[in-house]
């Protein structure tokens, strides 16, 4: 199966803080792939920018180390091609040196083109930036991509949206989440609304509830002091997970486009009940001195640090398809295996025809986000052999790289697919400012309500699947987790 490439509109693309590891590890190699894969118009323009003196020679050599150590793909004559793309300016993005400069190559004329600014730096930039773009003449017209955080809690998610929305309209900001850019997460959408047999079954009469979890092995080397500000619930469960709930809960869009879909996502967050306390989790990895790990507090440098770095908790959606239906969620750092999953567990059948012996059984779908992206339908079946009705759940497994061959085994990165989309104009896979501060409206009493218990997070062994309270959670309304596996 070959995936159609569709041109997009020549661009014009300036990345603030280019020479830092957001643009070397993930932006300028997704857009090498692009131009690899005949997306990237004749004429589109990579502008790198940053506050080193660096002259164009300087960061072209800079962009192709990049490219070697984390594309890992493309000859010479490609990068070289690639690179007659990518020019540098020197500017300061907190102060006015060099905007003079930027402003001659955008408008040199060039025909209709889309205009584009990532900013790639710190938060506490945005504001500055987007009022220089504005004054120096460059904001008409233009689209900006944001990354997150999108603040640390409401106050300061609502002062960031004003301050962008002062300088530009809310259709020319894109607030990129990573996690969307990915292929199955995508499918989401493709199977709930493209599949009549979901459909009808997708709601409290037929699923007694599910699970989204997001694990990780690594621990939080290089984020240190950032995420000993922000833990898990804010660095992950507030963006990450909130959109996966959001997008395996919402009603049908009238429509596939960005504001029918965002409008719906919005109606899930609005729905959302606070989180009662004995319905939160939060944990803390600990050191394994045999396997040389350090533990979260040795590893922040902060041994009385109460910052979580896993957490699980019961979340419950009011509204008519929900109702009844628990959601539960959990992400850590330093656990058992890397996996993204969403499992569906359908309720067991309201009266079995095969006697007790039969035992019980119910339906699961399984949504595999990361690594090995792919749909697993377990159904019931009569186990082969003699020995009666004896029935066993086996499992429908569709995985991408087998059913969709390359195209499935290498399923184009989440940067390329969100880049590509700011390039069409297309904010589908994009926060939109409301949502964003719907989902720290959910997310603050629930950080202020363990702060103010004084909660301390329950320790956990590394590479385990989180605290046993974890399990505690769930066992205590009959349910167990599904075990994390690569």
């Amino acid at each position: 199966m070959v995936s159609r490439v569709i041109p997009v509109e020549p661009f014009d693309l300036v990345i603030f803080g280019g020479t830092g590891d957001l643009a070397r590890r993930k932006i300028l190699p997704a857009l090498f792939r692009r131009f690899r894969g005949g997306q990237m118009p004749a004429g589109a323009r990579i502008i790198g920018t940053a506050r080193g003196g660096l002259d164009t020679v300087g960061y072209r050599s800079l962009v192709a180390e990049a490219l070697h150590e984390f594309s890992g793909e493309g000859s010479g004559a490609e990068i070289n091609a690639f690179l007659q793309r990518v020019s540098y300016v020197t500017v300061d993005a907190a102060g006015d040196t060099g905007w003079l400069k930027l402003r001659e190559p955008i408008e040199e004329e060039q025909g209709p083109r889309v205009r584009l600014f990532y900013f790639s730096v710190r938060p506490r930039l945005f504001g500055g930036l987007a009022e220089r773009i504005y004054r120096h003449g460059m904001a008409r017209g233009a689209r900006i991509v944001v990354e997150k955080p999108f603040g640390k809690d409401l106050d300061t998610a609502r002062e960031l949206n004003q301050m962008l929305a002062a300088y530009f309209y809310e259709s020319q900001i894109y607030r990129i989440d990573h996690y969307l850019g990915k292929e199955t997460v995508q499918n989401l959408m493709a199977i709930r609304f493209g599949n009549m047999l979901f459909e009808p079954l997708w709601n409290s009469q037929y699923v007694d509830h599910i699970q989204i979890t997001v694990a990780e092995t690594v621990d939080v080397a290089g984020r240190e002091a950032y995420y000993d500000r922000a833990g898990a619930m804010r660095d992950m469960m507030q963006n990450h997970l909130m959109q996966l709930l959001c997008l395996i809960a919402m009603e049908p869009p009238a429509k596939f486009d960005s504001d029918a879909v965002r409008d719906e996502k919005l109606k899930v967050i609005r729905a959302l009940d606070p989180v009662q306390p004995h319905h939160i989790v939060r944990g803390q990895f600990e050191g394994d001195a045999a396997a040389g790990l350090k533990s979260y507090r040795e590893s922040v440098g902060n041994p009385r640090s109460a910052t979580e770095s896993y957490v699980a908790l019961k979340a419950h959606i009011s509204n008519w398809r929900w109702a009844g239906t628990p959601f539960y969620l959990r992400t850590g750092k330093r656990l058992v295996a890397r996996s993204s999953v969403i499992n569906v567990m359908f309720k067991d059948a309201p009266h079995s025809i095969f006697g007790e012996d039969a035992g019980r059984h119910a339906n699961l779908l399984s949504i595999r986000l990361q690594p090995d992206e792919g749909i697993t339908l377990k159904v019931t079946i009569k186990e082969p052999g003699q020995g009666g009705m004896r029935l066993v759940d086996v499992p429908l497994d569709m995985s991408f790289a087998e059913a969709l061959g390359q195209e499935g085994s290498h399923p184009a990165d989440a940067y390329e697919r969100l880049i590509m989309d700011v390039i069409r104009g297309n904010q589908t896979l994009f926060m939109r400012g409301d949502e964003v501060e719907a989902a720290w409206a959910w997310t603050d009493p629930v950080i202020e309500g363990w702060t103010a218990r004084g909660d301390v997070p329950k320790p956990y062994v590394s590479a385990s699947t989180g605290p046993d309270d974890a399990d505690l959670l769930m066992r205590r309304d009959g349910r167990e987790w599904r075990g994390i596996r690569p």
